[in-house]
């Protein structure tokens, strides 16, 4: 444009005029003036049009155009009528005063020198403005075109996080700095998990994705919400259910916690009784279970069979004496095979636990019951051991007759007592009379 401006200026500017009018040192018009003016170059002319107006407007968008036409594609290097091909692009040729520094009647603006395609004032005088193709003064882009979501805004911005229009590479952009919203400042949309709490929808982030903490699926971790928290909850199946493996207080259902945990328990009445409707596991209680149900059972043997001194509908077959006062041994000294100690009769008061004739019971160190064979002499703290002679009875068969015997020199009957025996199911009773001399004793077997 400077040339051009010159060559305006040199073609407006004569010499001397001479009477007849004509003038004298006028302009001399060279190809290279016309090729610039025209913005066409000739072979071996360094002037081009180009250089001439020295704008450039490759940034235009021209496609959909004409070419030749104005705004679009130099057709070649022609342009339709008086327009001209700059920087590939048809526009209209720059008033011939265009760089002269006045705004003349078509001009926008005159800066003379300072005219330029990235100044103020463009090089064909019109000004700069967002949207022409050329960057200027306050511009960081401009490429010529009306879409807002490139790289560079229509209002002629450099894209970037934050300028409210999403561009490529950003999921979102709301055009504020806050990352409590729906969009973080890094334009990525807000998600759970990232590390920042957005209003209104979580509870809390803690920039994880771990469940088993405080923070579970950005909401603060309780009992119910289908996440174990770690060293709080022994379990969370999300329910506020009691009859399934996980209570409502996140714990694991255990027999005993007085919730019946369907497929598992038969009953569970939170207490660890024995003697009621729900036994031990939670099981509903049963004849033959081995407890004894209060109210409802005489007796429970573990098993449902007739004859044992418990029927099979856990009735007693026991004989009554079963459930009255007795006696017990309970001294080791007593055991059939002790051949140590003192030696004791039971005939005084002298032997232990000897109370005199009456029922008595082998319990404990003494044994569970008299021995059905002979001992040796010099047994069970005493000279002449006793024994039952015979078998002991079933339950069924309440108190029967037997024989004591006692061992002594070579004869394992030497002397003898009649005693009743009844079996109470579990032991044993035993109706001893006091023995006939000294020392004799009534010996206790395992």
């Amino acid at each position: 444009m400077g040339m051009l401006a010159a060559l305006v200026a040199t073609g407006c500017s004569g010499g001397d005029d001479d009477d007849t009018g004509d003038f004298t040192g006028g302009p001399t018009t060279t190809p290279s003036t016309m090729t610039a003016t025209t913005g066409t170059t000739t072979e071996g002319e360094t002037t081009g049009a180009t250089e001439a107006t020295g704008t450039e407007s490759a940034g235009t968008d021209t496609s959909g155009c004409t070419p030749g036409e104005e705004g679009c594609a130099c057709d070649g290097d022609a342009c339709s009528g008086d327009l001209v091909c700059e920087g590939g692009v048809c526009v209209s040729p720059p008033p011939a005063s265009c760089g002269d520094g006045v705004v003349d009647e078509g001009e926008e603006c005159d800066d003379g020198e300072n005219n330029g395609d990235e100044l103020a004032c463009k090089s064909d005088c019109t000004d700069q403005v967002c949207g022409d193709g050329f960057v200027g003064p306050r511009e960081g882009c401009d490429d010529g075109n009306a879409i807002d979501d490139d790289e560079c805004s229509n209002s002629c911005s450099l894209a970037s996080c934050g300028d409210g229009v999403v561009q490529p590479g950003e999921e979102c952009d709301d055009a504020n700095m806050e990352d409590t919203d729906e969009c973080l400042t890094t334009c990525v949309a807000a998600s759970c998990g990232d590390g920042f709490l957005q209003d209104g929808v979580e509870a809390c982030d803690d920039g994880n994705m771990d469940d088993t903490d405080e923070c579970a699926a950005c909401q603060m971790a309780s009992c119910g919400d289908g996440y174990v928290q770690a060293d709080v909850e022994a379990c969370d199946d999300g329910n506020a259910e009691n009859n399934d493996a996980c209570l409502d207080t996140c714990e694991v259902a255990s027999c005993g916690d007085g919730f019946v945990e369907e497929g598992v328990e038969d009953c569970d009445d939170g207490n660890m009784e024995n003697t009621d409707e729900c036994v031990d596991g939670c099981v509903a209680a049963a004849c033959g279970d081995g407890f004894v149900q209060e109210g409802v059972e005489d007796c429970d043997d573990g098993n449902v069979d007739d004859g044992d001194g418990c029927s099979a509908e856990c009735k007693s077959e026991v004989d009554a004496q079963c459930g009255m006062p007795y006696n017990t041994f309970t001294q080791g000294g007593r055991l059939h095979t002790n051949p140590n100690g003192p030696i004791y009769c039971d005939n005084s008061n002298s032997s232990p636990e000897w109370k005199g004739a009456g029922w008595y019971r082998f319990t404990g160190a003494a044994g569970v019951k008299m021995p059905e064979s002979a001992p040796p002499t010099y047994r069970c703290s005493t000279h002449a051991p006793g024994w039952l002679n015979g078998a002991h009875p079933t339950p069924d068969q309440g108190k029967v007759n037997r024989q004591v015997c006692f061992h002594w020199s070579n004869n394992s009957c030497n002397w003898n007592s009649s005693i009743q025996v009844v079996n109470c199911g579990d032991f044993y009773l035993y109706s001893l009379p006091q023995p006939p001399v000294c020392s004799l004793r009534y010996c206790g077997s395992n």
